[in-house]
């Protein structure tokens, strides 16, 4: 069946501009009951008369049309701008396609204000389709039960989990999975693994955090791949990702570690072929990893049928619930089955993203560990005095000389940046590869295979590549320049000494990085000493 959206948008609507209103909205559902069987109101408003008005719209359809179900979601922190935004580009796009393919189309009057800090409006969209049984978002409800969380520390939340596996053999494993895990080259899990694979396999939900090079992935992954119908070639396991990068990662990692149980995977992800992803996801697949813009416009597509989907996993979901994904990711979240068991995997938890979390969560298991046993065993932490920025070129390139280093991954903090010590480093003869986010996705695909494989020995990038860089010869991370924010700096150095193996970490700093410097160390309660002379013996 087609799935329809229509709008309307009379943001902070006066008096002359109400009857229009109305009626627009009146036509608007005569043409969705005439071609669909479900209506679904979505009104972003905090004003008493515009939810009254949906609210008697929707009983009147719902008696005179026989709709199979209505409901009302609230949400809040639209503004005007956004609602001009999205409902006129998707007005551009379906202009000259209305009512020829399965897509969203969206149709609205011209907004009566632009002002970006109204609020005091609403947003009325119908959608003629099939919402998932219980998913509709009941406000009044999530803030009853987080003043109650919040009341008791949030004991009434989390399920305790104690039992610890020391072995993959003793946690009931498939054998074809456990063959998965050994030929990857898994001998014992990590202490994460001992913790958070069991009780996923058991379908839980669980809130994980953990290190990064200590296993979070091959966590879900297990536990996914434990839990999968082979026979059923349908969508059963949505993974989300916050970059296109970790999402291909995440897809290798499930192929390899399911290579003897037959599993599909398929990744979907921004600057692909949107047929070539369609095609796959109707010729069925298993699991799906991908990113949120991706997939959710595979979902409103049709494309990608929630259907059958009974996991949701959330990796790196600090960098998504608290950078802007928090909205898709709900929108998705809205689209899955009710009874669908959510995993949340991240190497920081900050309280926000603790908090988002809840509302998609049934006493999940919480496996955390505490800021100060964050930081990375394995990995010895160093910084260089550098009185001007100007001098730290040529400290990089006195490094190069002296150290005899496998592969190395350099961070700065900006794209531009980023091409400026590429050439410099090149022009100095020094074989470098530079990635960020203005190149295109097949240039960056091919960059990184190169550095992989190990023809490439130095990697210069942003943190967008922090998360996701995973490759075992990694013996050296150097900040060029400090990370912005704290919780960044162990994404960065996670990418040496993966697994346990040995690494080090080199941060320049300027007089100006000396504060950020010390709330590193603060928030990691780690000291990160001046590299010695003998830096060499180290590496």
């Amino acid at each position: 069946m087609s799935i329809y959206q229509f709008a309307v948008c009379p943001l902070h609507v006066s008096s002359r501009h109400y009857n229009r209103s109305l009626m627009l909205v009146l036509f608007i559902l005569c043409l969705v009951c005439k071609f669909g069987s479900s209506v679904i109101f979505y009104s972003f408003t905090s004003v008493k008369y515009s939810l009254s008005l949906v609210v008697i719209l929707m009983n009147i359809f719902t008696f005179q049309y026989g709709c199979a179900r209505t409901s009302i979601t609230p949400c809040y922190g639209l503004t005007a701008l956004h609602c001009f935004l999205f409902t006129h580009l998707a007005i551009m796009e379906a202009s000259d396609r209305f009512f020829k393919q399965d897509m969203f189309y969206l149709f609205s009057m011209h907004v009566i204000n632009l002002n970006p800090q109204v609020t005091n409006g609403f947003l009325c969209a119908v959608m003629a389709g099939l919402a998932p049984e219980g998913s509709q978002y009941d406000a009044k409800q999530y803030d009853a039960k987080m003043s109650d969380l919040l009341a008791n520390d949030g004991q009434d939340f989390f399920t305790m989990y104690e039992e610890v596996f020391e072995t993959f053999d003793s946690m009931g494993l498939q054998e074809n999975l456990l063959r998965g895990i050994y030929a990857y080259g898994f001998e014992k899990p990590s202490a994460i693994q001992q913790r958070g694979i069991v009780p996923f396999c058991k379908g839980l939900d669980v809130i994980q955090q953990a290190q990064s090079g200590t296993g979070k992935t091959a966590t879900f992954c297990s536990g996914i791949l434990q839990q999968l119908d082979y026979g059923l070639v349908q969508c059963q396991a949505l993974v989300l990702a916050p970059t296109r990068e970790l999402a291909q990662q995440i897809e290798k990692v499930m192929r390899a570690l399911g290579d003897y149980l037959g599993v599909k995977v398929h990744a979907c992800v921004g600057g692909t072929s949107v047929r070539e992803d369609q095609r796959i996801l109707q010729a069925g697949v298993h699991v799906v990893v991908g990113t949120p813009g991706r997939v959710f416009d595979m979902l409103r597509r049709q494309s990608l049928r929630p259907d059958y989907i009974k996991m949701f996993v959330l990796d790196e979901a600090d960098e998504m619930l608290s950078r802007g994904f928090k909205d898709q990711i709900y929108d998705i979240f809205q689209l899955l089955p009710s009874k669908v068991q959510v995993g949340v995997f991240s190497a920081t938890m900050p309280p926000e993203a603790l908090e988002i979390t809840r509302k998609f969560m049934n006493k999940p298991v919480r496996i955390l560990v505490k800021r100060d046993e964050l930081t990375l065993e394995g990995i010895k932490q160093f910084y260089v005095n550098v009185d001007k920025e100007e001098w730290k070129l040529e400290t990089l390139c006195d490094l190069y000389e002296t150290l005899a280093i496998t592969q190395s991954v350099i961070f700065v903090n900006t794209r531009r940046k980023v091409d400026w010590l590429t050439d410099k480093m090149r022009s100095r003869d020094h074989t470098v590869s530079a990635t960020h986010g203005d190149m295109d996705q097949n240039t960056r695909d091919i960059i990184m295979r190169e550095f992989r494989s190990g023809s490439s020995r130095v990697l210069i990038t942003t943190d967008l590549l922090a998360r996701g860089i995973d490759v075992q010869q990694v013996s050296l991370v150097i900040n060029y320049d400090l990370p912005t924010q704290p919780e960044n700096y162990l994404h960065r150095i996670g990418r040496s000494g993966r697994f346990g193996r040995k690494g080090v970490a080199i941060n320049f700093v300027t007089k100006d990085d000396d504060r950020m410097l010390f709330d590193i160390q603060k928030f990691y309660n780690v000291v990160i000493e001046e590299l010695p002379s003998n830096v060499a013996d180290l590496l």
